[in-house]
């Protein structure tokens, strides 16, 4: 069953012109994504590094040059103007100091703005913990920092103790301009991805159509090729892989077109061989008929010592002249000149004259109901009639059963028009498995299981083409009992072909 994703849009996505514009596109998201990630990355640590280390060099440097006028026993009021002068630098931080003798003495270069509980506790513990003096490392106390969002805003706060029992102070440096400019970065890198993507998928688009264009050329050709067209070739253009293709592609066309046309006239050779061949046997074998109905007609007052010869002589007179019938009649399906005479009948007459013309009313049931009407070639059903109970009377032995029936057909889950349903059924022992494929093929009598055929082994192939000229079908299968060959038919034949076939020349 065809699943409903493979055609339509679904076949579309799946085409190779959208997979190769997804790989561009995914390249180039990746890269564009991995180089603007990085991009970024870097360019927000140097912008916040360079904020930063600007501040904190100015915060210590401020620091030191203020904190050398703080007298020994300072108050309040000067830590405050501590403060204030050294958030005076100009690069725009606040300050806080506090004294660890005083706990409740916390001066702020803007009290509204910050206080000592806005600096981080762990920052405070790093900042009030001397680090032991060595010869690397000469001072106790050190300047540390740390980011850090404030009520949604990003600050980088520092801070340093300045002497074992002086105050500490603790710098605010907001980083809301950088964070302004890295969001401005960002959004650039955004866009400059999203144009990259574009980019890549017009490239990939005309990449695609310079790649795909010699593909759906070829696909066209290969199309045109398989129709049946084999004159079909390339255009070859450049020297690359595609056009190595092309240039496969030609000479596989051309060989095929001659063995095709080898193969064309040979076949052509061997029907006219037929052809030819039954009509010169048409002209004595019309004699030989002649004198051996003359003399079947006289075998009874012959030599009881000659009549068995003149009756096998009658007997394959007559195969012969069915086997020639035969062999024109196959030509006729072979040259495609055979036409139909259609007319519109009722299937159960048909039937009824074909078994009373032969004399077989005694060893066949019929059960087919008057009133199917169908447009069909009495002669051509006639034949196929003739065949099928032919053969089950010969082969299966009787009764032999003919049933008759109308059904609706149905095709890919719609209707397709009515039929006429004709199972002719026999008694005998049925077709072995290994046969059944093979029922309907040309001189095909490796019959196991019944008694060996005296025919042509073409009865059941005539059968066959005449069913499939009316656009139908002939089945084998083996019943409960016997063998049941079953015919189906249109009750309107196919419209005719859009050239009109070649007359059937006069016999």
């Amino acid at each position: 069953m065809t699943s409903r994703f493979s055609s339509g849009p679904w076949r579309r996505l799946r085409s190779l012109r959208v997979r190769l514009i997804a790989v561009f596109a995914a390249v180039a998201l990746t890269t564009a994504v991995s180089a603007s990630g990085i991009a970024y990355w870097l360019n927000r640590d140097a912008v916040l590094k360079r904020a930063q280390d600007t501040a904190l060099n100015d915060f210590r440097v401020s620091l030191s040059r203020n904190v050398s006028e703080l007298p020994l026993n300072a108050t309040c009021d000067d830590l405050v103007r501590l403060a204030t002068s050294v958030a005076s630098s100009g690069l725009n931080y606040q300050v806080v100091v506090g004294d660890a003798a005083r706990p409740d003495c916390v001066a702020s270069s803007n009290p509204a703005g910050f206080t000592l509980a806005d600096v981080p506790a762990k920052l405070q513990d790093t900042v009030a913990k001397p680090r032991e003096v060595t010869e690397s490392n000469p001072y106790p106390y050190h300047l540390y920092w740390q980011r850090q969002n404030l009520e949604g805003r990003p600050f980088v706060i520092g801070g340093t103790k300045v002497v074992p029992t002086g105050p500490t102070a603790y710098m605010f440096k907001s980083l809301e301009n950088e964070r302004a400019d890295l969001n401005t970065l960002g959004w650039s890198l955004a866009i400059a991805t999203l144009l990259a993507l574009i980019g890549s998928a017009l490239l990939a688009q005309a990449a695609s159509a310079t790649v795909l264009r010699p593909v759906k050329r070829l696909g066209d050709a290969a199309r045109r090729l398989g129709e049946g067209h084999l004159d079909t070739r390339l255009e070859v253009e450049g020297s690359d892989e595609l056009a190595d293709l092309a240039r496969t592609f030609n000479r596989t066309a051309e060989s095929l077109h001659e063995q095709v046309e080898e193969l064309s006239a040979r076949e052509a050779q061997s029907r006219r061989f037929v052809a030819d061949m039954s009509h010169e046997l048409r002209t004595p074998l019309t004699a030989m008929t002649a004198v051996t109905d003359i003399l079947e007609d006289e075998a009874e007052s012959l030599d009881p010592m000659i009549e068995p010869a003149v009756r096998l002589v009658v007997s394959e007179t007559r195969r012969l002249s069915d086997l020639v019938e035969n062999l024109m009649e196959v030509t006729r399906f072979d040259a495609g000149t055979a036409k139909l005479v259609a007319d519109e009948v009722d299937i159960a007459d048909l039937i009824m004259s074909c078994i009373d013309g032969r004399a077989w009313y005694d060893a066949v049931e019929v059960d087919a109901p008057r009133g199917i009407r169908a447009v069909v070639d009495p002669r051509r059903l006639d034949v196929v009639f003739a065949n099928l109970i032919g053969n089950a009377l010969k082969h299966g032995g009787s009764p032999v059963r003919v049933k008759v029936r109308e059904e609706s057909r149905e095709q890919g889950g719609e209707p397709g028009g009515d039929v006429v349903v004709v199972e002719v059924s026999d008694s005998g022992p049925g077709i072995p498995e290994d046969v059944l494929p093979h029922v309907f093929d040309r001189f095909y009598k490796a019959d196991k299981g019944r008694a060996r055929s005296e025919g042509s082994g073409l009865g059941l192939s005539i059968a066959m083409a005449n069913a499939q000229i009316h656009g139908g079908t002939i089945t084998a299968a083996n019943g409960e009992v016997g063998a049941v060959f079953t015919l189906t038919l249109p009750l309107t034949p196919p419209p005719p072909p859009a050239e009109t076939a070649t007359e059937e020349s006069a016999q």
